[in-house]
């Protein structure tokens, strides 16, 4: 059946376009993303959402969502957005952080401009039949130093505008290199010095726990006395009282915001103070970005749907579509471990750990970790999946481990997952083949080659003979067909293991009867997703 999609905001034609030409079901209907009632009672037919700022996924609207897989903004802000509930649910959350990339910049160096020369006023001035030409001195930006915090792609961006305009750049960024710097050619600072050397500071980098009023009363007190701010990136960045009473004492000349604290903003302590210009958020809005970001997320969400490529997602590592074919078979191999020691282990586990080796070590790791966490997690939680498995993890206390090393054995790479509880370690080693197929190679240190079947089972004794011959009889007896039987064991006389792939599942009589022998110390049926 074909994915299924619902447009609850306005996106252009050409977007909602590119899902059908991609074999998607598509229903645009822009008008629930305002009406969250007719909205919730509708979500529960799609496998998407494609949103702008109007629609608000909420807890209670994921209850309903029973197919979704993902939700797509067309936009870089997901505030309207409970990221941590759709993760609980297992909903990918991705964005469009590159299509406003340059329209956000362009209005920020705009903004800069507007509030050197108090243009917005000099307009109004203007049109009300003024001509107060002495009244709007301005300054050039012309070797003015300009403080931009966050260099990342659209302060990236601001820096190389900022530089053709021959202002001095300097930034403050924890996760700037000093290579990256020079190649950007800016001087990376620490923010007190930013907030000292600085004519100008711009605002790029987005609202968290560690970004939330980065420009404080206190940091704004250590500012060059005529500095002037300019925020398009959120609200919240700064605060807004405390700007308000420098600006009125002089000490701030000006302040260009296209963001608040609060949005919509139809008051605040910022406005009707002299030059500070104030637009309603218009960062993203021209015609090429609005179109961008939609025609983008269309296409990420469709690649998603059709061929597991993750693409700028919030709650899972992105995978190209060229990523998701070579991974593909990892992927599932990663998730049949962990389902494997996920169904033999009954007791509380503390960690993961997990060993990558050779081919599989240079692949996108965090991938394959949410893959493996997501089997293990199944057996307790069988609605669990890539995105809420690592979540449900972290709630649980569980550590999760990885390790990665050059190829060091017979293979060219394989996976080793290793759960620690309070009663023992439980490992298992597998692979993948030239045939795309996964394998078993390695359960308890003992060496095995066993392909994985949708059912199996597993089975522990000491090497004796017989063994072969009594799993061959009972299984036979009640019409179980056997697909593929491996053997293994740790020493003659010692410790031996079977896996057997079956053609179908196994009852209680049938494992009742293996106990009745004696022979086994552990009988384990165990079922994997269709391979």
């Amino acid at each position: 059946m074909a994915p299924k999609v619902l447009v609850s905001d306005k996106l252009s034609e050409t977007a909602v376009q590119i899902f059908r030409d991609r074999g998607i079901e598509v229903d645009f209907r822009p008008e629930l993303g305002k009406d969250k009632d007719a909205l919730a009672e509708a979500i529960g037919e799609y496998d998407g959402l494609a949103i702008r700022s109007a629609t608000k996924v909420t807890p209670s609207l994921l209850e309903k969502a029973t197919r979704l897989k993902v939700v797509g903004r067309a936009g870089i802000g997901t505030d309207n957005v409970d990221k941590e509930a759709a993760s609980k649910k297992g909903v990918i959350v991705m964005n469009t952080p590159f299509g406003n990339m340059i329209t956000t910049a362009e209005h920020a160096i705009a903004m800069m401009f507007a509030v050197a020369r108090q243009i917005p006023e000099a307009s109004a001035s203007t049109h009300a039949g003024k001509w107060e030409k002495s009244k709007f001195m301005g300054v050039e930006l012309t070797a003015k130093t300009l403080g931009v915090i966050g260099a990342g792609n659209i302060g990236g961006i601001v820096c190389d505008r900022a530089k053709g305009l021959k202002m001095k750049v300097i930034a403050f960024d924890p996760f700037l290199s000093e290579e990256k710097a020079d190649k950007m050619g800016v001087e990376k600072v620490e923010l007190d010095d930013l907030l000292k050397r600085s004519d100008f500071i711009t605002l790029h980098v987005p609202l968290t726990d560690g970004t939330r009023n980065i420009l404080s009363k206190e940091n704004l007190l250590k500012t060059k006395k005529g500095v002037r701010i300019i925020n398009c990136a959120r609200g919240g960045l700064v605060d807004e009282e405390a700007l308000a009473e420098l600006l009125k004492s002089g000490h701030v000349a000006g302040a260009a915001f296209d963001v608040f604290a609060v949005e919509p903003a139809t008051e605040n302590v910022l406005f009707n103070l002299p030059n500070v210009v104030c637009t309603p958020h218009l960062g993203a809005s021209t015609t090429e970005a609005q179109e961008n970001v939609a025609l983008q997320v269309a296409e990420q969400m469709s690649n998603y749907l059709l061929d597991g490529a993750v693409e700028n997602a919030l709650n899972l590592p992105s995978m190209t579509a060229e990523e998701a074919k070579v991974m593909g078979p990892w992927v599932k191999l990663a998730g049949n471990l962990g389902s494997f020691i996920g169904q033999l282990t009954d007791e509380p586990i503390k960690a993961i750990n997990i060993l990558y080796d050779g081919i599989v070590a240079d692949m996108n790791l965090p991938a394959l970790n949410c893959s493996v966490v997501a089997g293990i997690m199944k057996k307790s939680n069988p609605d669990v999946n890539m995105v809420s498995a690592p979540v449900v993890a972290k709630e649980r206390g569980i550590q999760i481990s990885t390790t990665n090393q050059d190829k060091s054995g017979a293979f060219e790479g394989y996976v080793k997952v290793t759960v620690v509880t309070d009663k023992r370690e439980r490992s298992i080693a597998g692979t993948v083949f030239s045939d795309g197929k996964p394998r078993f190679i390695q359960i308890k240190g003992i060496n095995i080659d066993a392909e994985v079947g949708e059912h199996m089972l597993y089975t522990t004794n000491e090497d004796v003979p017989g063994i072969i011959g009594t799993l061959g009889g009972v299984l036979g007896k009640h019409g179980v067909n056997i697909a593929n039987f491996t053997l293994g064991r740790a020493k003659a006389g010692g410790e031996a293991i079977a896996i057997l792939y079956l053609d179908g599942s196994l009852d209680q009589n049938v494992q009742a009867e293996l106990a009745a022998t004696g022979l086994f110390k552990q009988i384990k049926p165990l079922e994997f997703d269709a391979v």
